[in-house]
């Protein structure tokens, strides 16, 4: 390919990963806002303006660390080309609007995991995986909904006996006020941890095409990075809001907050230690753990197990994908 032609297969590449990034804040908005909306503290479309708002603060509050694992911890950079970076981004995209159609909340960030993986493969076998980054992200897609719903349920038990004297209409005047505060916090997560698996994926295309290093990821692909998922939560989905916020469990404001608030912690988490981890695994296990703390027939335990069936599969489905789109994608590179 001549110098123009590498430069526009750039260009059309990092279009599509912020496409995947605006997707991923469409497809996940229901995290953010599901239990607020559900609650009943604040309408659909103030919901989203509100979380696409604090998606776009994270910018300013978390070091890069899951963009340094995604772009240079699950796949070998010198393995990496155009095709392969087709391939992951376009398997994650069509995994995405699979699971959006069907109103099912799978991972958008474990869609991209298993996109790189599956091209990876399809160009030189299992030679470029890294096995450190990829048991790490394996290993979280167990620990993040556990301990969402650990901190949930600690923190739901919490709340209900120090709020055991007051009314209960008392307490969800209170507690629809600080749904305000802990959704804040869970989209600052979102935007902090989801971000970033974009910035990385671009971040090794450009390592790969020779145009930064390793160690410098530039600044206007952070910006845009977080630009597209706060554009992508302002158009979010309604589909997946309703499996989330009411059909696993009904939550009145003060489980709206302590799902938001354990989920939210898990986040801040799994960020400050460079992993990427889903942010629908991570709230719906805080979700299933409010429920459970209350009463666990409070929890709708067939919808869980089919979201938990959509997870199982999400990175096979995609990484399948990819190695077809990798395959298509010769046609084109």
């Amino acid at each position: 390919m001549d110098a123009h032609s590498v430069t526009l297969a750039l260009i059309v590449l990092v279009a599509i990963a912020l496409v995947f990034d605006f997707m991923n804040g469409f497809h996940d908005a229901a995290n953010s806002i599901a239990t607020i909306v559900s609650t009943g503290v604040l309408k659909p479309h103030q919901a989203v303006a509100w979380a696409a708002f604090f998606n776009f603060v994270a910018i300013a509050l978390f070091e890069l660390k899951v963009a340094a694992t995604v772009g240079k911890g699950i796949i070998s950079p010198d393995a990496v080309d155009n095709q392969v970076i087709f391939g992951a981004l376009i398997g994650a995209i069509a995994w995405n609007v699979i699971t959006w159609y069907y109103g099912l909340p799978s991972s958008s960030s474990h869609a991209l995991i298993g996109g790189m993986i599956g091209a990876a493969i399809a160009k030189a076998g299992t030679a470029p995986l890294l096995a450190p980054g990829i048991i790490k992200t394996s290993v979280f897609i167990l620990v993040a909904p556990l301990l969402g719903m650990l901190l949930s349920s600690l923190m739901i038990i919490g709340v209900s006996w120090l709020c055991r004297r007051r009314s209960q209409r008392t307490t969800d005047r209170w507690f629809r006020r600080l749904q305000l505060v802990s959704s804040a916090l869970y989209s600052i997560g979102h935007g902090s941890n989801d971000a970033q698996k974009t910035m990385g994926i671009i971040w090794l295309l450009l390592i790969s095409a020779g145009v930064t290093t390793r160690d410098h990821l530039p600044n206007w692909v952070v910006v845009s990075c977080f630009v597209a998922i706060a554009m992508g939560t302002l158009f979010g989905g309604w589909r997946i809001v309703k499996t989330m916020g009411q059909r696993i469990t009904k939550l009145k404001p003060v489980g709206g907050f302590a799902a938001e608030t354990g989920g939210a912690m898990s986040l801040f988490l799994a960020s400050g230690l460079g992993i990427p981890v889903s942010t629908t695994h991570t709230i719906t296990g805080s979700i299933v753990g409010v429920g459970s703390a209350q009463r666990t027939r409070a929890v709708r335990w067939g919808v869980a197990g089919n979201i938990v069936i959509a997870w199982i599969i999400t990175i096979p489905a995609s990484a399948l994908l990819a190695a077809l789109a990798w395959w298509l994608g010769g046609w084109v590179f």
